[in-house]
């Protein structure tokens, strides 16, 4: 079984995937974290973000063995991230990864912005996670404060407009529900409030199959 989960920036849909996957014993990917290490070797090797070429050839050549490295969940590293996830190369590059990773049994998690809708169109549950700016904006300044980086609320806010500005409007992947992906708004709900309505949809589309 593949889960999709699907949402902006900061919608929660990362702490949700994986906890899904711990519950149902199902591997998990974060795949914006792929996006991230890409954007890490350019930063790290002094090359622009707007250098497609090398954004592409990073890609293809990525070690995935370090997408656990603390570094790439900075706030900086998610606005790079967005940056070079708008080039088709890069997009490519990764695809196969991401769907080889979506074959794995019992089942797996996927969470990122084209997941229900490009990378595993067909996966059995689609979900797409939402919030409001601003309450999106509140979750992932505290996570930074809480990580010891010096960030204000206004710059996370500003950032996340951008970065959905971005990921919507784009020409490749745009960010957007699948056709057939059940929309949950997680802004007036908590972590566990949040997981315990996404079960509640995967335990229905299982009891269907």
């Amino acid at each position: 079984m593949i889960i999709a989960i699907d949402g902006p920036a900061a919608s929660g849909k990362g702490t949700l995937g994986k906890r899904l996957a711990d519950h149902l014993g199902f591997a998990h990917l974060d795949t914006g974290l792929l996006y991230r290490a890409v954007a890490s070797v350019l930063l790290g090797q002094g090359i622009p973000l707007t250098d497609r070429d090398a954004a592409a050839d990073a890609a293809r050549n990525l070690d995935v063995s370090h997408l656990d490295a603390p570094d790439l969940r900075g706030a900086a590293m998610g606005e790079s991230a967005s940056v070079i996830s708008a080039y088709q190369p890069v997009r490519d590059a990764l695809l196969a990864f991401q769907r080889q990773f979506g074959s794995l049994e019992p089942g797996a998690v996927l969470d990122g912005r084209d997941i229900g809708t490009v990378v595993c169109p067909d996966a059995e549950v689609k979900l797409f996670i939402t919030a409001t700016p601003e309450e999106r904006a509140r979750r992932r300044h505290l996570e930074l404060v809480r990580r010891g980086e010096d960030v204000t609320y206004e710059t996370i806010l500003t950032d996340i407009r951008r970065r959905d500005e971005r990921d919507i409007n784009r020409a490749t992947a745009p960010l957007k529900a699948a056709a057939d992906a059940i929309t949950l708004d997680t802004t007036n709900l908590d972590a566990d409030g949040a997981f315990q309505a996404a079960l509640a949809i995967v335990d229905r589309k299982r009891s269907k199959t």
